[in-house]
């Protein structure tokens, strides 16, 4: 993470991620096996995380010519959901869930990545979160509507839209602006029929809604994703692609969905980790397929620092610290290095990518 300490809000940013990858105990999720020890704080700009390797990325896979097959969608889903799950009970929302958030390996093992848009879940309504989140074609619509409060269900919209992109190998709503995205949603499920739907939009976008014709729902389309779009799967889809975020299935609700039963068997019958084989080769499954977390991220810490300073020398205490227990030194970065100069010649997203514009309604 070079250049950590470029403002206030992108170094706290930093080091709630940091504590995060630090407290996350789940196979499903990406975390830290170490932190290289900083230099002395007048020299610290940059912090290295070592994590566990993985080899590829939904996004990759999916594009890729490889022959997927239902049960590679039911076991991916599976994962997804059971890592999510575990965030969401950590008081988490990840808010950029997407095939490339989605690390995998070649045992179709896969965990939930990159946390630098996750914040802790906010319990009361009145409080105003930001709008700069998520991937434009994974985008709740209540965020495309300007929600200025929003839960657990922007991620379970995310995951609707990976999910119908694994059954069909392209993505779901693919439009150049947030409004042209509302369209593609609207063209599929059809137009908000009641004021209950439009309650988290802000009012140019309620405007803009009611001013557009009435669209019927089309969910019949679902079923041309692909050969394994089976009613079953369609169920589970729209559950998960509802307009109104509080009528949207749960990731509890969605695991017990019997579409993932068989993803469920596959996986801890040879790929988890909480379930072991005997030596005489009989399968002993753990208590509870589907843990939740033990406690409930705390992010007071960072929300107590006020300045750019407070941050560095709380986040360089913190690695400090943690890193005493492994005696690691500070790392030398060769600039020279093929893997350095790959990194800094790095290009920025896409613009149907980034974040939607607050304005976009005015």
């Amino acid at each position: 993470m070079p250049n950590v300490f470029q403002n206030y809000v992108s170094c706290r940013r930093v080091f709630r991620e940091i504590r995060m990858l630090c407290s996350f105990k789940h196979d499903n999720v990406l975390s830290a096996l170490d932190i290289l020890q900083p230099p002395h704080i007048d020299f610290f700009q940059e912090i290295y995380v070592t994590t566990e390797l993985m080899q590829s990325d939904l996004h990759k896979i999916i594009v890729s010519g490889q022959l997927l097959t239902t049960d590679h969608v039911k076991v991916f889903l599976y994962q997804i959901l059971r890592g999510l799950k575990y965030l969401h009970s950590s008081g988490i929302l990840h808010r950029d869930i997407k095939p490339g958030n989605l690390l995998v390996n070649s045992n179709c093992v896969l965990k939930i990545c990159d946390f630098g848009l996750a914040r802790c879940i906010e319990p009361d309504s009145r409080r105003a979160m930001t709008q700069e989140v998520v991937t434009q074609y994974y985008r709740a619509p209540e965020l495309l509507m300007g929600a200025k409060h929003y839960d657990e269900a922007v991620d379970m919209w995310s995951v609707g839209c990976i999910f119908a992109e694994l059954l069909g190998r392209r993505i779901l709503f693919q439009a150049q602006t947030p409004i042209q995205q509302l369209e593609l949603i609207t063209d599929l499920l059809g137009t908000p029929t009641c004021a209950e739907d439009l309650k988290h939009a802000c009012e140019g976008a309620r405007a803009h809604m009611l001013r557009r014709p009435q669209k019927q729902p089309s969910l019949e389309r679902l079923y041309t994703l692909g050969s394994y779009a089976t009613p079953e799967a369609v169920h589970l889809l729209t559950q998960m692609l509802m307009l109104n975020p509080e009528r949207r299935i749960t990731c509890t609700e969605a695991l017990n969905h019997p579409y993932l039963d068989e993803g469920r068997l596959r996986y801890h019958s040879c790929m988890c980790r909480c379930c072991t084989t005997t030596p005489q080769g009989l399968r002993q499954y753990a208590m509870e397929f589907e843990p939740s977390a033990l406690a409930v991220f705390d992010d007071s810490v960072e929300n107590s620092l006020k300045t750019v300073m407070q941050v560095k020398e709380k986040l360089h205490k913190y690695v400090s610290e943690r890193c005493l227990t492994t005696g690691r030194v500070p790392l030398c970065i060769n600039p020279q290095s093929t893997a350095f100069k790959s990194f800094a010649s790095s290009t920025v997203a896409h613009p149907s990518e980034l974040p939607p514009s607050p304005h976009q309604w005015d």
